[in-house]
């Protein structure tokens, strides 16, 4: 590979939200540990970005700034080069993050005691989002079939029918179960949407993160009709490990929609993003695309990796498909560990540091979630710990 793939880089003491969060749960922390929980890659940086943004600091000044052409084209062609979706200039809303934009989201078109519909398990911003906001929290889960998920549509359409339910966030490609929704299953989930009257804020953040011969449809390109009923939310932040940048792009075709977003975006006192977001958005879409290729090929080399090991040799722990993303969810309530001492028998007996499933809901209890871009050596260690802590629990046969 032209990328470097296998440095293990040592975080610490660097402010990552991720390494500070395993030093406070275990203090002693082996040095060799790497959490695997966040989602954020433990790769080196993209080089390229790297060198653009030396340069750029090279002849800049650090001032405010607005998005211009050099900014907005190059993010028009990715959409249009990786996803096959034509977007407009105009269309674009920058926010801090995705999450940022959803909350802004709940405010701008829902008012207090309305409904907004989540598909748990799922991502917990979503869940925060409609609480803080003082909305009514509807939950949809989705339906586990064996190793496989699905949309629970009659469910669905019984709660899009209730005229107080006016928004759903939609996660696609889903976190944490790492389904990549087909074309037909977005369609499903339009119709009901379209015809309730019921917005849908598709959260896309991880859509270029995708397996070998899986294919995401964005939900604003699914027709004209879906496009004028939604708000995607789009980032470089998972793509490229941006995260830090604080800078994602608010897709919105509807005018009377974007307007909406762009004043409560405005009221929470965001007006310019930040210059080094813009200009590191632009590198990566303009000089990316090579090394995402080899991002997601290590992806899926060490989802293989994870797969096998756990057939051979912890088969009741289930290893769900991954289509997208780089989060693959995991099912240990065979064990039978509640959920609070399975956390703390990652933490302290197995020193891992994963994303506990309660937190995208109760029906993640008893599953973990698992960030697999790292060196694969990383994700080996992390896997031999966790079997050698099975067997000095006897969790599992010697």
């Amino acid at each position: 590979m032209k990328y470097d793939f296998t440095t293990r880089i040592t975080r610490k003491g660097t402010g990552s939200s991720k390494w500070e969060a395993m030093y406070r749960k275990k203090v002693d922390v082996s040095p060799q540990t790497v959490p695997l929980s966040v989602a954020d890659m433990e790769f080196p940086i993209q080089p390229e970005i790297v060198r653009g943004l030396k340069d750029f600091l090279d002849r800049s000044v650090l001032g405010y700034a607005v998005t211009t052409p050099a900014y907005l084209q190059p993010v028009i062609n990715w959409m249009k080069r990786r996803h096959d979706w034509e977007v407009r200039e105009e269309w674009m809303i920058q926010t801090p993050g995705v999450i940022s934009a959803l909350y802004n989201g709940v405010t701008a078109y829902t008012e207090k005691g309305d409904g907004v519909i989540i598909m748990p398990p799922v991502y917990y911003p979503f869940t925060t989002a409609v609480i803080e906001n003082d909305r009514e929290l509807v939950r949809v889960p989705l339906v586990q079939d064996g190793m496989a998920y699905t949309i629970d549509y009659p469910a669905l359409e019984e709660k899009a029918r209730k005229a107080r339910n006016k928004l759903l966030i939609f996660c696609s490609p889903h976190n944490p179960v790492g389904r990549v929704w087909t074309r037909e299953e977005l369609l499903r989930v339009a119709e009901i949407c379209l015809r309730n009257d019921v917005l849908v804020m598709s959260d896309e953040i991880h859509f270029d993160i995708l397996l070998p011969g899986v294919t995401h449809t964005v939900y604003a390109a699914l027709s004209e009709e879906a496009a004028q009923n939604s708000v995607v939310c789009t980032a470089p932040s998972k793509t490229f490990n941006l995260a830090g940048m604080q800078l994602s792009n608010i897709i919105v075709p509807n005018r009377e929609l974007r307007d909406k977003l762009q004043a409560q975006v405005s009221k929470s006192a965001f007006h310019n993003p930040g210059v080094l977001g813009l200009k590191t958005c632009e590198i990566a879409y303009t000089q990316g695309e090579e090394w995402l290729d080899e991002v997601l090929q290590v992806i899926a080399v060490n989802y293989r990796l994870l797969k096998d090991f756990m057939a051979k040799n912890l088969p009741m722990i289930r290893v769900f498909p991954l289509e997208g993303t780089y989060l693959v969810w995991m099912d240990f309530r065979a064990l039978a560990l509640d959920y609070k001492a399975l956390e703390r028998f990652m933490i302290h007996d197995a020193e891992l540091f994963l994303d506990e499933g309660a937190l995208f809901g109760a029906e993640g209890r008893g599953f973990e979630r698992i960030n697999i871009a790292c060196p694969s050596a990383v994700l080996e260690e992390a896997l031999e710990r966790l079997l050698m802590a099975l067997k000095r629990r006897n969790l599992v046969c010697l």
